[in-house]
């Protein structure tokens, strides 16, 4: 019999502690979600709900990162985002409650004239982020030795932390997602962005254990980018679920989120978690899983790119995420 009890979350008041972020420990509860098979068991991890600024995957990433960061006495984090980047709130989030200035290289130089329009970036503005925009062109070349040394000269002794957080010392931070109670589990199911999150829950996963990762963006890479972490091979990447690519969103994704929030009283996020919860209930439909599975899905976070997908939605005059 699976073992429900709950784990209670740290206080949000501990959160307001100097250099906190490095030194917890925290641990988030499985969450039971009904499905339309009665000899399935899912859950739904809620990392969502481990810190209210740092959500899910994004503060495992950062554990680690921030921690080396402070021992390398380090001045500011640096590094690189979309317009609506998790990434990119978690880090200034982070660097400002730990005593680090933050820098953000954003994808898209017409952002600049954007910021008070933009809830991600002006959230990540007012937690003392400074940005340095670029074009979309020059932006594919921002891990160039050449760039890179111009980053150096402009903003001098910053510790670089890697678009979407994964490096190393994430994927560290993501093995402590799994705790021994979710051993009972045959199926664990994440999304997938960069890779750092599936590749900790691989290096966590018990040899019984099945892990499935749901791309939310195009591309044959990720197999690659996964086997620099892991020397196992009890995963796969399900590549059918991405709904067009990263950020792409249609009616029937709204409309699902929408639905799964009224069911379950749970807010998806539409790049990532979304598009996982869609596959894993298509694929427990479609039979996908034998009889008597026990599945855990990851709830990773990203709440905050809700209202920034909603203002896209609303200018294409569609039904927009419901969060309450």
């Amino acid at each position: 019999m699976l073992n429900t009890k709950v784990i209670e979350c740290i206080p949000m008041n501990l959160y307001l502690s100097a250099k906190f972020l490095v030194l917890l420990q925290v641990t988030s509860h499985n969450e039971f979600i009904k499905t339309n098979r009665e000899d399935i068991r899912l859950y739904l991890k809620r990392e969502d709900l481990i810190h209210p600024y740092i959500s899910g995957n994004k503060y495992r990433k950062l554990k680690y990162n921030i921690k080396e960061a402070l021992t390398q006495n380090c001045e500011s984090l640096l590094t690189f985002g979309g317009a609506y980047s998790n990434h990119i709130a978690a880090v200034a989030y982070a660097g400002s409650i730990n005593g680090l200035k933050t820098i953000g290289v954003i994808r898209g130089d017409e952002l600049a004239a954007e910021i008070p329009n933009n809830p991600t970036l002006t959230f990540a503005q007012q937690h003392g982020m400074q940005f340095k925009f670029l074009s979309r062109s020059s932006y594919r070349n921002k891990m160039s030795n050449t760039f890179l040394e111009e980053l150096n000269n402009q903003f001098n002794n910053f510790y670089l932390i890697p678009e979407g957080g994964t490096n190393a010392l994430a994927v560290k931070g993501c093995e402590e997602i799994l705790t021994d109670n979710d051993s009972q589990f045959d199926f664990i199911c994440c999304s997938v962005g960069t890779g750092g999150t599936l590749s900790g829950l691989i290096n966590a996963s018990k040899s019984h254990q099945r892990i499935l990762g749901f791309p939310a963006l195009n591309g044959d890479f990720l197999n690659n980018d996964i086997r620099k972490f892991v020397s196992t091979s009890n995963w796969k990447i399900l590549n059918e679920y991405n709904f067009g690519g990263y950020a792409k969103i249609n009616h029937e994704l709204v409309n699902f989120i929408n639905g799964f929030k009224r069911e379950h009283d749970i807010l998806l996020d539409p790049i990532y978690t979304s598009k996982m919860m869609f596959g894993v209930l298509d694929l427990i439909n479609n039979n996908y899983f034998s009889k008597g599975a026990r599945i855990l899905a990851i709830h990773t976070g990203g709440i905050q790119g809700v209202d920034g997908m909603n203002l896209k939605l609303k200018r294409k005059n569609w039904p927009l995420i419901l969060k309450q």
